[in-house]
C-alpha cells in the first residue's frame, strides 16, 4: 500500500504536468480508496472553457463514475492546494473521510488564484453581494420541492 506522501506527490505531479500541457492552472487531485487511487483529476478550466473544471471536482466526478456512487465517505482526497469554496462544497457533498492538501489558499492567492472575494461574498447578506440576486417565482419553484417531499421512490443523498 502506498503512503500519504506518495498520493500527495501524484496530485502535485498532475498539477504541474497538466498545467504545463495547457489544460489550466496548477492544480491536481487524486481520490484514494483502500490504499489505491480510484481517480485522478486536474484543472481543466482553460482547455474546456468550464469555470467549474477544477481538479477536485474533476477527481470527484471520475471517482463517482468509477465507483458508481455519489457517496465517497470511504475515500480520501489528496489535492495539491487547499480547496476553493466551490470545491470545498463538492467535497462535503461527496462526504470524504479525509482531505490532504499541499499549498494553502494564501499560497494560491500569491500566484493569482485568490478566492477571498468568494469567501467574503458568502458572509454578506444576499442584497449586499456584488452580483445582484433576487428571488423570483418562489411559489412556482416550491412545486418541485413539494413533489420531492411526496415522492415515495426518492433516494436521499
Amino acid at each position: 500500500m502506498k503512503d500519504r506522501k506518495e498520493f500527495m506527490r501524484e496530485a502535485i505531479r498532475l498539477s504541474v504536468e497538466k498545467m504545463e500541457e495547457g489544460f489550466g492552472g496548477p492544480f491536481g487531485a487524486v481520490v484514494v480508496r483502500n490504499g489505491e487511487i480510484v481517480s485522478r483529476g486536474f484543472n481543466n478550466v482553460l482547455a474546456s472553457n468550464d469555470p467549474t473544471a477544477h481538479a477536485e471536482v474533476d477527481a470527484i466526478r471520475k471517482a463517482s463514475t468509477a465507483l458508481s456512487s455519489f457517496d465517497l465517505s470511504d475515500c480520501d482526497l489528496y489535492t495539491s492546494c487547499e480547496p476553493c469554496p466551490m470545491c470545498l462544497g463538492a467535497i462535503y457533498w461527496a462526504r470524504f473521510r479525509n482531505v490532504y492538501y499541499g499549498n494553502t489558499r494564501e499560497d494560491a492567492a500569491r500566484v493569482g488564484f485568490d478566492d477571498a472575494l468568494i469567501y467574503d461574498e458568502i458572509e454578506k447578506p444576499i442584497e449586499a453581494r456584488k452580483i445582484p440576486m433576487q428571488q423570483l417565482l418562489p411559489e412556482e419553484a416550491k412545486k418541485g420541492f413539494d413533489a420531492w417531499e411526496k415522492n415515495e421512490n426518492k433516494k436521499g443523498y
